[in-house]
């Protein structure tokens, strides 16, 4: 494979700069089939990518247990009949380094890495208000002059990995999830704690609990948990899913969360009994089912969520023999579904092993990293030889924040987004022109989506708008203020309407100190969102100022 890395074209630079019709940042499920279609469309377009080849989510997070908890089958491109049916899943929940060599298939079907930069991340990019183009530095000092800015950079890939006083002074290993080694750890004899246990630090837990020496588990918020049930794939199972490629096209784009299940029972409908059969039925799924499609009650009416929250809990206690583990790894505090909920492999029963332990940080924060371990606020020192932190990211806004971004005028989207987090419909920020993002705030992409449906859509809305922006023979596109706005009230209406909006989470930031509250994810449904959409796209971009 012939890839071009920063070492490279710092040698060629360039006197003057690359001038491209669109630059897309990052190389992952959005950028990859952004570029695929705008070089259809003619477009000389190319994506820079900081990691060293494609994958994005799953190029950085390589730790010990990271896996699909979307369906392989659905988490798919559904835009080639030929492409989707050539890859064969081994299990309906893959794990990394499958999901990876599938990244790969995806580059090299396409041929898509003769036009991506690897090992190249973005500095800068500045709106010209004379040219209506933008100029786009790399770290590597190359400048590029593009008409279209694309950021395609992952609604989790700003990994909060700077937590505590101290870390520099640690004299083992530390490192965060999403940048993991890409060498083998071994784990043998080693004393290892992990920070936090949500999605991620859950995969890690039950994976790497009987492989090391102790390992010690740092809890502040408890997650409810449902168990993965994860088959290995026949070969007549492969055939059964390949033969839905046409059901599934139809159908995954209109469901309320881009998943092939949703909701179909109403609450008040059944019978006590009922539901409970309903609840007992979709968990023993193995899925995220019950968070996706059950009861969609749970989002909105706080004693039907309760229910299915004690629901939830009851079968988390009848799973751990220790009582004293309810309080930790239980929550009661918010109800099942306002957090992201985590599938498992026998996470709970690792608490039970004699060489793990659970020590609360809820009450007793970490207040620093020092040569030795994690010293808590009551004076503990945690002697360790590993620290793996698991503690999230900043989601939605962190991967362009970290970036110069500066739109008319000079304003920088950090600065904006700082005071308030604003974006129409997630695709376009008003005052940065000819800006376009997936994954950002204030669509289902940021949180709550089987993301390969979401960034497909947004990525084909986004062609679509270049369409329209070029064969009208116009320059430039952007939002108007008030049509920004009318989104931003209907999205916060939407979330106000919901539970998850009285919840604190990284589904409204509250994990970043400083960052605006505000739902990220739009809760109105992936199929409602994605009717707005075309519409704006049918009505000829109304609401967008044009030139």
């Amino acid at each position: 494979m012939n890839y071009v890395t920063k070492d490279a074209v710092a040698a060629a630079l360039p006197a003057e700069p690359t001038v491209l019709d669109a630059v897309i940042i990052g190389a992952g499920v959005a950028g990859l089939y952004q570029l695929h279609q705008l070089r259809e469309r003619g477009l000389n377009v190319r994506v820079y990518e900081r990691a060293s080849d494609v994958g994005g989510t799953w190029y950085w997070n390589r730790y010990p247990g990271a896996r699909f908890d979307s369906e392989a089958y659905i988490y798919q491109y559904l835009f080639s009949e030929e492409l989707y049916k050539g890859w064969s899943w081994s299990e309906r929940f893959p794990a990394q380094p499958e999901i990876e060599q599938w990244m790969h298939y995806i580059a090299s079907e396409l041929d898509l890495r003769r036009d991506i930069r690897f090992d190249t991340g973005i500095a800068s990019a500045h709106y010209r208000e004379d040219a209506g183009r933008w100029t786009v530095t790399t770290d590597s000092g190359e400048t590029i002059d593009a008409q279209f800015l694309i950021t395609c950079c992952g609604m989790l890939s700003a990994p909060m990995a700077d937590m505590f006083p101290g870390q520099d002074s640690f004299t083992g290993r530390i490192f965060h999830t999403a940048r993991w080694p890409r060498e083998e750890i071994d784990f043998e004899g080693k004393r290892v704690g992990v920070v936090g246990i949500g999605a991620t630090g859950i995969q890690v837990i039950q994976t790497i609990a009987d492989k090391v020496g102790e390992l010690k588990v740092f809890i502040r918020t408890p997650q409810y948990a449902l168990p993965m049930r994860n088959p290995k794939f026949g070969a007549d199972d492969v055939d059964a899913y390949k033969a839905r490629f046409q059901e599934l096209r139809k159908t995954l784009p209109h469901t309320f969360t881009g998943f092939e299940y949703d909701f179909k029972y109403q609450w008040a409908d059944l019978t006590p009994q009922q539901r409970l059969n309903v609840l007992e039925e979709i968990y023993e799924s193995g899925s995220l089912q019950l968070w996706l499609a059950s009861f969609a009650e749970m989002f909105f009416d706080a004693e039907v969520s309760e229910e299915i929250s004690e629901f939830v809990r009851n079968k988390m206690r009848g799973r751990l023999k220790d009582k004293k583990l309810w309080d930790l790894l239980i929550p009661t505090d918010y109800g099942f579904g306002t957090h992201r909920v985590p599938l498992e492999t026998n996470y709970l029963e690792v608490y039970h092993r004699p060489n793990v332990e659970a020590v609360s940080v809820r009450d007793n924060p970490i207040v620093a990293v020092t040569a030795d371990g994690i010293r808590t606020a009551d004076g503990t020192l945690h002697e360790l030889d590993v620290i793996i932190l698991a503690t999230g990211f900043d989601a939605g806004t962190g991967a362009l924040t970290r970036i110069d971004i500066r739109g008319r005028d000079g304003r920088s989207l950090k600065e904006d987004w700082s005071k308030d987090i604003r974006t129409t419909m997630g695709l376009q920020v008003h005052g940065y022109p000819n800006m376009f993002t997936t994954g950002a705030p204030l669509a289902p992409s940021a949180a709550l989506c089987n993301m390969t449906t979401c960034l497909q859509q947004q990525t084909e809305w986004i062609s679509g708008c270049i369409d329209h922006v070029r064969g009208k023979g116009l320059s430039v596109i952007e939002p108007t203020a008030e049509t920004e706005a009318q989104w931003i009230a209907h999205h916060d209406e939407t979330a106000g309407a919901n539970l998850i909006s009285k919840t604190n989470s990284w589904y409204l930031g509250s994990n970043v100190p400083g960052k605006p509250r505000r739902v990220l994810s739009y809760t109105g449904g992936v199929g409602a969102y994605r009717q707005k959409c075309d519409a704006a796209a049918l009505g000829g971009y109304e609401g967008f100022a044009k030139r």
